[in-house]
C-alpha cells in the first residue's frame, strides 16, 4: 500500500543532471569570439554512409586563441569535413591545407553579442521545460499513488518541489555566466 510508496528521486535527479549536461554542450557551441574545440561537437559528418561526430574522423586541435584546426585522417572525407563545418550554421569559413582544414575565428561584433544571448537565453528555457516535466512527472505518481497519506504526499511534493527548484537556479546562473562571457570584449 501506501507504506511501500517511494518515489525514485535518483531516477529524477540522473533525468534533471542529463537536462543540464546537454545544456552545458549546446552553450559550448556558442562561439563566444575565443576558439574551443567544444564549438565543433554538435558538428557531424557523412562518413562511411552514417552520421558521424567530427572528433571521430580527425583530430580537433587549437593552436592558437582564434584558430581551430581539425586535422581529417582519411583524404577522402576532407571535402565532406569542410562541408559540414561550412553548413552547421556557426559562421566559420574553413580553408583547406591538405588534410588539415583551418578555422579562423572571427571577432564578433556587438548585434553578433546580442543574438548569441538570445539564443544561450533559448537553450536555457529548453534546459527548464524539461526540468519541469521532470517535475510533472513526479508530481504525476505521486498523486497517482494509492492509499498515500496526504501529509506524506506534501513531503514528497515539496521534495520534487525543492530538487526542481535547485535546477532551475542551476540553469539560471549558467545562463547568467554564458551571457556574461559572450559579451566580454
Amino acid at each position: 500500500m501506501a507504506d511501500d510508496f517511494e518515489l525514485d528521486t535518483d531516477d529524477m535527479k540522473r533525468r534533471m543532471d542529463g537536462a543540464m549536461t546537454n545544456l552545458r554542450t549546446e552553450f559550448g557551441s556558442l562561439r563566444t569570439g575565443r576558439a574551443s574545440a567544444s564549438m565543433l561537437e554538435p558538428v557531424m559528418v557523412d562518413a562511411y554512409g552514417a552520421p558521424t561526430p567530427i572528433n571521430q574522423v580527425g583530430t580537433v586541435n587549437v593552436p592558437e586563441s582564434r584558430m581551430v584546426t581539425v586535422n581529417v585522417w582519411d583524404k577522402g572525407l576532407v571535402g565532406k569535413v569542410e562541408k559540414a563545418i561550412r553548413e552547421s550554421g556557426l559562421g566559420i569559413n574553413p580553408q583547406l591545407n591538405g588534410t588539415i582544414i583551418m578555422l579562423p575565428i572571427p571577432e564578433l561584433n556587438e548585434e553578433r553579442r546580442r543574438d548569441l544571448t538570445k539564443v544561450a537565453g533559448q537553450y536555457a528555457e529548453h534546459a527548464r521545460v524539461s526540468i519541469r516535466n521532470i517535475r510533472r512527472d513526479g508530481m504525476d505518481r505521486i498523486k497517482k499513488a494509492d492509499g498515500l497519506a496526504e501529509d506524506e504526499a506534501k513531503m514528497w511534493e515539496s521534495e520534487v518541489q525543492e530538487m526542481t527548484d535547485s535546477y532551475i537556479k542551476k540553469i539560471d546562473q549558467a545562463l547568467e555566466d554564458k551571457q556574461a562571457e559572450i559579451m566580454q570584449v
